[in-house]
């Protein structure tokens, strides 16, 4: 049993919204986001993470006035794990350049129902992205506008009906680790939009951004998170020894 699967920090929940805290600092926050959150306010209206996160230190440091909050990166709607906040306007362009320059070290989970033919591999492919349909098509060789996404992966456990694969992004690309491992026949669980034959209860697809590692913003020294994954059987019999 990987020692990985079994480490779980622990964290703070607020009480008013659910929010899962992992770390905090003067400079920064970092969050466990769940799936179905929207990280920054689109179109639809729903409140996003972000607002809920500043109403969470508002009520927490009983700030009168409006509480600063960066959005520093994003993940998809129905996806869970890390998301990291700057709390100044000092450690906001510093956390964007590191995000933007692919100064960070992103570590994810995904289950998977097909189990990869070789139990570890690096994936490149050239992605197109649709933005009427949000969805990114995988392509073995570069065709117009394509980007080239690469990804490692590893397995790390097989259950009965699923196997969980441990991904190291090597790019940042629009949907790149669902897009990718759907190329490949692995498509995630309840990932309808790639495959998937049925959706999840909840609307979400069982992808965690599991790992985080980069240089503090102010401090310059590296930090780490890591987040467990949401309650379910199947991410519990993952996590299990």
């Amino acid at each position: 049993m990987n020692s990985e699967l079994s480490k779980n920090p622990k964290i703070q929940k607020s009480n008013k919204s659910n929010l899962i805290v992992l770390f905090e600092d003067n400079h920064l926050i970092v969050v466990n986001k769940r799936a179905g959150d929207i990280v920054q306010g689109d179109k639809t209206g729903d409140v996003p993470l972000s607002e809920v996160v500043k109403q969470y230190l508002k009520a927490k440091y009983n700030k009168p006035g409006n509480v600063y909050l960066g959005v520093v990166h994003r993940l998809d709607r129905p996806t869970t794990g890390i998301i990291v906040f700057a709390k100044t306007s000092k450690a906001l362009p510093r956390l964007n350049k590191l995000f933007s320059e692919g100064k960070t070290k992103k570590t994810y989970w995904a289950i998977v129902k097909q189990a990869p033919e070789e139990a570890s591999a690096e994936l490149t492919h050239w992605l197109v992205r649709n933005p009427k349909q949000n969805k990114s098509y995988a392509h073995v060789k570069e065709v117009p506008n394509s980007k080239k996404a690469v990804l490692v992966y590893r397995m790390l456990k097989q259950l009965e009906s699923y196997h969980l694969l441990e991904i190291d992004l090597k790019t940042g690309r629009h949907h790149q680790i669902r897009a990718q491992l759907a190329a490949i026949g692995c498509v995630i669980k309840g990932d309808l939009k790639y495959g998937a034959a049925r959706s999840n209860k909840n609307g979400g697809i069982h992808l965690h951004a599991r790992k985080l590692e980069l240089e503090h913003p102010v401090k310059k020294e590296l930090i780490s998170f890591t987040a467990p994954p949401p309650d379910d059987p199947i991410w519990n019999a993952c996590i299990s020894e």
